[in-house]
């Protein structure tokens, strides 16, 4: 694993989210990368968790807050597709991504509520959830890092 550095980012508020964001997500799916079968779906804590549970957990959530996904069982969603490669969930989260930058690209006002079609009740603004998934990001890179490391020693940011 690469150890790249934080991001230098503009200087605007959205820049600086945005970018720092990016940077956990490309640090998250490279945790996951290239992770040895069948160890990435066991888990070698207490916890039970897996990367690949914690990397269909972080799909879930990008799908969630960016596009109005509706989850039902958050829980569930931190066990790994049974079928899945770690190559089709390391896909499947950078699509997730994908589309929720795709969502980011119209958001001009952090202010503003997120838009969220298909969702009732109230959305968090735009710098709330992009605040929210730099901390649950950044949570779970950790989370993967150590469990790689456990895994076959691999370390970096």
């Amino acid at each position: 694993m690469s150890d790249t550095p934080p991001p230098r980012t503009a200087n605007s508020e959205a820049d600086v989210l945005r970018g720092f964001l990016d940077y956990l997500r490309v640090s998250f799916a490279g945790k996951v990368t290239g992770a040895p079968e069948p160890e990435a779906r066991t888990s070698a804590v207490p916890s039970g968790t897996t990367l690949l549970g914690l990397i269909s957990h972080l799909t879930a959530v990008e799908s969630a807050m960016f596009t109005g996904e509706k989850v039902t069982d958050w829980q569930a969603t931190l066990r790994p597709v049974p079928e899945e490669s770690v190559a089709d969930a390391v896909a499947r989260y950078r699509a997730a991504v994908d589309r929720a930058n795709e969502v980011l690209d119209g958001c001009a006002d952090l202010g503003a509520p997120l838009p969220r079609p298909g969702r009732s009740g109230s959305a968090p603004s735009v710098r709330w959830a992009l605040t929210h998934m730099i901390e649950e990001t950044g949570r779970h890179a950790g989370h993967a890092d150590i469990l790689r490391e456990l895994i076959d020693g691999s370390t970096g940011r």
